[in-house]
C-alpha cells in the first residue's frame, strides 16, 4: 500500500447524477413492495443452514469414528460450508446489511474466526479500502502484488508472472492457510504504518493481543482437541485440516477474483493531484463484473457476489435483494450510458479470468522488441 485513505478523490458529476436516480429508484423498489433492506426467513434460513453444516460437519469429525477415506471427505465437506459462510453470513453482517440490529451483524461478522480471520483488519481492508479504491493499485489491497501474482497493468512484470495463468489455482488454495499465519498479522503492522488503522496506541496493543489470542485458539480447536481430546491420528487432523483450508480458500479466491480481475474491467490510475476523473458510482460501475446470475444455486452459495456490482453500489443492502433490485440497475445504467459489465455463466467468467492472468504475464510486443 503506497498511499493513505482518503488521498485519492473521484471527481465525476454525470456519475453523480446517475447514482442519485439509481438510490431513488431503489429505494422506491422496497417502499412499493413494503420490504425493508435486512436480511428476510430465506437468508435467516441460508445461515442456519450453512453454521449447521460446518459445524455439524466438525462434531461429526470429533465423535463418530470412521475410516480416513470417509473422515476427509468431510473435512473437504467443511471446507465448502465453510467458504458459504464467508460469502453469505459473515460478509453482509461486517458490512452492517444482515440486520437494523448492530449487536447482531457484529455476533454474525464474528464468523470470520471459523476461516480463522480477524473482523478488524477485514474491514479495514475489505469495506474501506477495497470497497472504496477498487481495482486502483496501491490502494486496493485486493489486486495487490502476492505470491508471484500480478493482477493489475500497473504492477511491475516479472519473469515468474509469465506462468501465473497456471499456478494461480494452487496459490488460491493456500489464501486461507496464508491468512490464518501470515496475512493478518502483515495486515496489521502495514495498516498501522501507511495511516489506514488510525487506533491509538494502547487499542492497537489490546487488539494485536487479541488477534495473537484468536489465532492460538482457532489452531487449538481444529488441531489440538481433535488428537489430545478425541484420539484421532494427528496425520489424520493435520490432512484433514489442510484439505479444508485449502478447499474453502480456492472457492473464496475464485469467486472474488471473477468480479475484479476479469479483461472488461478497468485498471485507473489518479493523476499527479491525486485524483480519479470519474465519480466513484461509475468507477464501480468500470471495474466490476457480475456473473452467472441466472444460477439459483450459485446466487444462494456465493451470498449474491455473482452480483458484484449491486454490492458494490449498495453495501448496506443484503445480498438476498441483488436478483430483484439488477434489473433496476442495469436499466438505470442503460439511461445513463453506463456499462453494465457481466459474463452469463461461470464458465465464460473463469476463462476471462485466465485470458487476464495471461496477458498481466506477458510483455508487450513493442516492449520485448526494446530488450
Amino acid at each position: 500500500m503506497t498511499q493513505k485513505k482518503g488521498a485519492v478523490k473521484f471527481i465525476g458529476q454525470d456519475g453523480n447524477e446517475f447514482y442519485h436516480v439509481l438510490r431513488s429508484n431503489v429505494q422506491h423498489y422496497f417502499q412499493q413492495e413494503g420490504i425493508d433492506t435486512f436480511a428476510n426467513t430465506a437468508m435467516r434460513l441460508k445461515t442456519a443452514t450453512l453454521l449447521t453444516a460446518y459445524i455439524g460437519g466438525f462434531i461429526c469429525v470429533l465423535t463418530v469414528p470412521m475410516p480416513w477415506f470417509l473422515m476427509l471427505p468431510v473435512w473437504i465437506f467443511m471446507g465448502v460450508a465453510c467458504a458459504g459462510i464467508g460469502m453469505s453470513v459473515m460478509h453482509d453482517a461486517n458490512h452492517g446489511s444482515y440486520s437494523p440490529n448492530p449487536q447482531v451483524n457484529k455476533a454474525l461478522g464474528l464468523t470470520l474466526n471459523l476461516l480463522g480471520g480477524a473482523v478488524f483488519n477485514w474491514k479495514l481492508q475489505h469495506n474501506v479500502l477495497h470497497h472504496t479504491y477498487t481495482n486502483i493499485h496501491g490502494l486496493d489491497d485486493d489486486i495487490d502484488t502476492k505470491a508471484g501474482m500480478r493482477f493489475s497493468p500497473h504492477q511491475t512484470l516479472e519473469d515468474k508472472h509469465k506462468g501465473q495463468f497456471i499456478y494461480a489455482f494452487g496459490l488460491y488454495s493456500l489464501i486461507t492457510i496464508y491468512w490464518i499465519f501470515a496475512k493478518d498479522f502483515i495486515q496489521y503492522r502495514q495498516y498501522r504504518k501507511n495511516g489506514v488503522n488510525a487506533d491509538k496506541p494502547s487499542v492497537y496493543k489490546r487488539r494485536l493481543l487479541q488477534l495473537i489470542l484468536l489465532k492460538t485458539s482457532y489452531l487449538f480447536v481444529f488441531l489440538v482437541v481433535p488428537v489430545v481430546f478425541f484420539q484421532i491420528a494427528p496425520w489424520l487432523v493435520l490432512t484433514g485440516f489442510l484439505l479444508m483450508q485449502m478447499t474453502g480458500g480456492l472457492i473464496l479466491s475464485v469467486v472474488f477474483q471473477l468480479a475484479h480481475s476479469i479483461e472488461e474491467t478497468t485498471h485507473p490510475l489518479p493523476d499527479e493531484l491525486n485524483t480519479i476523473h470519474n465519480s466513484w458510482a461509475v468507477h464501480q460501475m468500470e471495474t466490476t463484473v457480475n456473473f452467472s446470475q441466472n444460477s439459483r444455486f450459485i446466487t444462494w452459495y456465493v451470498g449474491g457476489l455473482n452480483y458484484q456490482i449491486e454490492h458494490h453500489l449498495f453495501p448496506k443492502i443484503c445480498h438476498i435483494h441483488y436478483p430483484k433490485i439488477s434489473a433496476i440497475v442495469r436499466d438505470t445504467a442503460e439511461q445513463f450510458n453506463i456499462p453494465y459489465l457481466e459474463n452469463k455463466k461461470l464458465s465464460e467468467a473463469l476463462r476471462s479470468h485466465i485470458r487476464l492472468l495471461r496477458s498481466l504475464g506477458q510483455r508487450p510486443t513493442w516492449e520485448s522488441l526494446l530488450d
